[in-house]
């Protein structure tokens, strides 16, 4: 069979069992009742327990895709798990998710690209699938819980853990698959989001604070006037370079970072809102897993049909949008 294509034929997620309601987090932080709903539109999220682990949470939404494609294990060609998160610095993640999954026959990788990540990695899983016509498993996963600084407001109502997975497998339809992507990075705001400690240029010290070790924030409004920039600039150039009007898409499928955010992208490039599949209410912002998400939540609400028109935007300071059809 010549490949031409990429096709989207299954899709899974998955939430750790704790579900983290506004209020405590607003008792803790001292703010009034409704504050997090009016600045971000999140009401809940799921943060992970004890002894839960992101391989653990990346498989069983992996699991899920598998069983909702129809695949043999052995048709998995290469597994890309998207992370900020993984089980431990040294070694990867992926090999030991790919085996609890039972896929003896892929590759694995780590990726890490942040919110956008899993845009990285669906096109380089497309140019896989179109070079070597066999399949892959794209998962995008975080545990953002553990990274938390409970005292920074930017970031303790945002952050959440979620996994969310695509099987790609190869298509013979020209007109099908992703269509284009538009891929972009920012190195001036490389400070604002960052983890100051813990790394090779601050590596571990019994003299570091514990809070270097923790996300940090410190500038939340500048964060998300470039994301908002980014992710309406790459949302427009994919779409020209698919050759698809805005009225054209049927879903958008946007990073769920802030729903202020992505509100005000939808305005910019002109796509209705009605079309915008929107999962941060209930799931929060888990990064670069709220697109597989929110795909897999939108499918199993209203499955995909053939034809249909996606474009999905991640933000960041690496950035990104793509045009797929179904």
């Amino acid at each position: 069979m010549t490949t031409f294509s990429s096709r989207m034929v299954g899709f899974g997620h998955a939430v750790p069992g704790r579900r983290v309601d506004n209020a405590e987090i607003e008792a803790r932080l001292g703010l009034e009742a409704g504050w997090i709903l009016r600045r971000t539109g999140i009401r809940t999220r799921h943060w992970a327990q004890d002894g839960e682990t992101l391989s653990g949470l990346a498989a069983e939404a992996g699991r899920m895709a598998l069983q909702d494609a129809q695949i043999a294990r052995g048709e998995i060609a290469l597994t890309l798990l998207e992370t900020s998160t993984p089980d431990h610095l040294l070694p990867p993640s992926a090999p030991l998710l790919v085996h609890k999954l039972g896929l003896e026959k892929s590759g694995a990788i780590d990726l890490a690209g942040a919110c956008s990540g899993f845009l990285y990695a669906l096109t380089l899983a497309d140019g896989f699938v179109r070079a070597h016509g066999r399949a892959v498993l794209v998962i995008a996963a975080n545990i953002l819980s553990r990274r938390i600084n409970p005292a920074e407001r930017a970031s303790a109502v945002l952050f959440a853990d979620a996994a969310g997975a695509v099987v790609l497998e190869p298509g013979r339809g020209r007109q099908s698959g992703l269509l284009s992507a538009e891929l972009a990075s920012d190195g001036t705001g490389y400070d604002l989001i960052k983890i100051p400690a813990g790394d090779s240029s601050r590596p571990f010290s019994p003299d570091t604070k514990a809070e270097d070790f923790l996300m940090t924030m410190p500038d939340g409004r500048e964060v998300f006037s470039r994301a908002v920039t980014l992710m309406t600039r790459t949302s427009e150039r994919a779409l020209a370079q698919a050759g698809i009007a805005e009225t054209d898409v049927d879903r958008f499928v946007p990073h769920q970072a802030n729903a202020r955010m992505f509100n005000t992208v939808c305005n910019n490039p002109g796509i209705d809102p009605a079309r915008t599949i929107r999962t941060i209410e209930t799931f929060g912002n888990s990064s670069a897993a709220t697109i597989p998400l929110s795909l897999s939540i939108a499918n199993r609400e209203k499955r995909f049909a053939e034809g249909e028109t996606l474009t999905a935007a991640g933000a960041g300071m690496m950035g990104g949008a793509v045009a797929y059809r179904m």
